[in-house]
């Protein structure tokens, strides 16, 4: 499990539960079992907080010292330009995968969230936004494979109410190219969410760069959702060659009858998924996404440039 940091020794007689709602570098935005919002400051060097994380900390003159961090349950993660990781947030239970009729679908992009998802543990959610525009191919190749999908417009109600129902419970993050309308997802499922991030940026005297960090917000009927407008591009941060085809659940069946454990379904004798693509039980684009994939954890291993 996640480490964010090691616990302090001496437990403070104030310390209190809290939950890191946005993080400005050693200053976090705190929330508290009564979700008032407070600035804090990260309490040693160590300490390493995201949206997300669940904290204890304790009022002090100002406004609160963070002590430490709990473990996280998950973080979603990505290598920046120098193949170093950034967390992006911790302590998710569903990633968003908003895709569109226009801009052209990223299909690897959509795909490289989705295998992010199953890898970290995460549930899945496919929102096929703009419906007033038309279908996608690809929602119902999604729908095929299991996932679950949600076809909506921000400009019905309707719509946004299933949005709503199948976030509800949740801890989400909206992630998907740029153009396909995840602000305007938010800005539906949030009366007056520019006002509260304005809000947000008086108060934590971060002025713009607000509008670019991890914000977590409550959802009127139930759950929440990190706004991360810097989603955009992405890849899950290095691993293990053969741990990839997990990220794709549709190879489960098939990676169990190939005849080496270690099977990177590339040019190996008696794989099992090779065949399934060949008899078309699995989706040659989704493989090809897999081989992608696979060669982008190659590439990130050989430079990892850390």
């Amino acid at each position: 499990m996640p480490d964010a940091g090691n616990r302090p020794k001496k437990h403070h007689p104030e310390s209190r539960p809290g939950r890191v709602v946005a993080s400005y570098g050693r200053r976090v935005l705190v929330e508290d079992d009564r979700r008032k919002r407070l600035n804090c400051q990260l309490k040693g060097r160590r300490l390493k907080a995201v949206c997300g994380d669940n904290i204890e900390w304790y009022p002090d003159s100002h406004n609160g010292v963070v002590t430490a961090i709990a473990a996280r349950r998950n973080e979603l993660r990505r290598p920046d330009s120098r193949g170093r990781i950034e967390i992006l947030a911790a302590n998710i239970s569903q990633l968003v995968v908003v895709i569109a009729p226009t801009p052209v679908v990223d299909e690897f992009l959509a795909d490289r969230y989705l295998a992010a998802a199953r890898l970290m543990g995460a549930d899945s959610l496919v929102v096929c936004n703009k419906s007033d525009l038309g279908g996608l191919d690809l929602a119902g190749e999604y729908e095929t494979i299991g996932y679950p999908l949600v076809s909506v417009s921000a400009k019905t109600s309707e719509s946004m109410e299933l949005l709503a129902t199948a976030l509800k419970g949740h801890t989400s993050v909206l992630v998907g190219q740029s153009g396909v309308g995840k602000s305007s997802l938010s800005n539906a499922l949030i009366p007056r969410l520019a006002l509260a991030t304005q809000a947000l940026s008086e108060a934590t005297g971060e002025g713009k760069h607000t509008t670019s960090t991890a914000i977590l917000h409550h959802l009127p009927g139930g759950g929440e959702i990190i706004d991360s407008p810097g989603v955009r591009d992405f890849a899950p941060p290095p691993m293990e060659l053969n741990r990839v085809d997990f990220g794709f659940p549709e190879f489960d069946q098939a990676v169990q009858q190939c005849r080496f454990n270690d099977c990177l379904h590339l040019k190996e004798p008696q794989c099992a998924v090779k065949a399934a693509v060949d008899s078309g039980e699995i989706s040659a684009r989704r493989y090809r996404s897999y081989r992608e994939l696979l060669h982008l954890m190659r590439k990130l291993q050989e430079n990892p440039g850390r």
